[in-house]
């Protein structure tokens, strides 16, 4: 099967629309909880594609549905609370987004259902037993994050052929960046570049990172997607300008923001398309551990060419060409 016949599969059957005999039960409003590590400015576009997506499943909002919306703000150690919390209101579901964000909701319950959101590797992590059969109270779908590391730094390494060392920003208190970075230690090796690993997890220690990995000659930059690092968005972009770092990101938005690249899935419309579906079917009765977390197989390639130009970048027509979308 090829690749777009198997994307129109896997969404086909996530949003094939319910039976006539699975009706809403009559009067009731349905209370989803949706826990997010990043902030209410940066990743309202995730909500909003959960709530069209419902939407096309025929759920109105303030009707038959309400949503509590819970944000870290990048503090990752509050999504415990802000977990509990929305176990304490009773919600009839919880959607949540960010690995960070998934296990703290599986800690605080294991009866309310879950639907998780851009989850690297959720099974290493440890939040749901397979993707095949998730078990418990847990499905959603995941980003496949861990085999992306890999290729961040090969489009990195494309569009700057002469970096050989490279700076790598992660976030300690995320979960999965941890083995994230074995997976891109791998790809360093086979690219022949030397890697500068810079663990931040407070943003106060951002600025004084950069100086330091300019201090060390790193020529370039891996940013791994965080919600911490997400709520920082216009400061990395800023401190990369300014260091005058060619710099790729895990989160599409960087790009549109004024970072030079950025690949990945896009999480507006996996929120809108995946999670949406399975909310929708476990409203409809459906048992998440019965539901196969869902693997998006489409990834955006999103480069910034007033950046390039800003940089002295000049980006081989052979990496234009396979970008969703360029920036001029």
């Amino acid at each position: 099967m090829d690749r777009r016949a198997f994307i129109g599969t896997v969404a086909g059957g996530l949003l094939a629309a319910p039976l006539a005999g699975e009706a809403q039960p009559a009067g009731k409003v349905w209370r989803i909880g949706y826990l997010d590590q990043g902030s209410a400015s940066r990743s309202r576009a995730s909500v909003d594609g959960l709530k069209q997506g419902l939407r096309d499943h025929g759920w109105v909002e303030g009707r038959t549905i309400a949503i509590e919306v819970r944000f870290a703000e990048g503090k990752t150690d509050q999504l415990p609370r802000l977990a509990a919390e929305l176990v304490h209101l009773k919600v009839d579901l919880i959607v949540t987004s960010t690995t960070p964000a998934a296990l703290a909701a599986k800690h605080a319950t294991q009866t309310i259902p879950i639907v998780i959101g851009f989850a690297a590797d959720p099974v290493g992590s440890g939040i749901v037993a397979s993707l095949a059969h998730p078990g418990g109270n847990i499905t959603g779908w995941t980003h496949s994050g861990l085999e992306l590391r890999a290729k961040y730094l090969e489009l990195l390494k494309e569009a700057v052929p002469e970096a050989t060392r490279v700076g790598v920003l992660w976030n300690p208190a995320n979960q999965v960046h941890q083995p994230s970075l074995k997976v891109i230690e791998g790809a360093a090796q086979k690219l022949k570049v030397e890697l500068d690993l810079a663990g931040v997890q407070d943003p106060q220690e951002i600025g004084r990172v950069f100086s330091a990995l300019v201090a060390k000659g790193v020529q370039a930059l891996v940013v791994f997607p965080d919600g911490m690092f997400q709520t920082q968005t216009p400061l990395i972009i800023a401190l990369a300008a300014r260091h005058h770092l060619p710099a790729l990101y895990g989160l599409t938005e960087y790009a549109e923001l004024g970072g030079l690249m950025a690949y990945g899935a896009n999480l507006p419309k996996m929120h809108r398309q995946l999670g949406a579906s399975l909310v929708d079917k476990i409203l409809r009765g459906a048992q998440p551990a019965n539901l196969p977390v869902a693997q998006p197989t489409e990834f955006d390639l999103l480069i910034n060419l007033k950046t390039a130009k800003a940089l002295g970048l000049t980006i081989p027509p052979s990496l234009l060409v396979r970008a969703n979308r360029v920036i001029e």
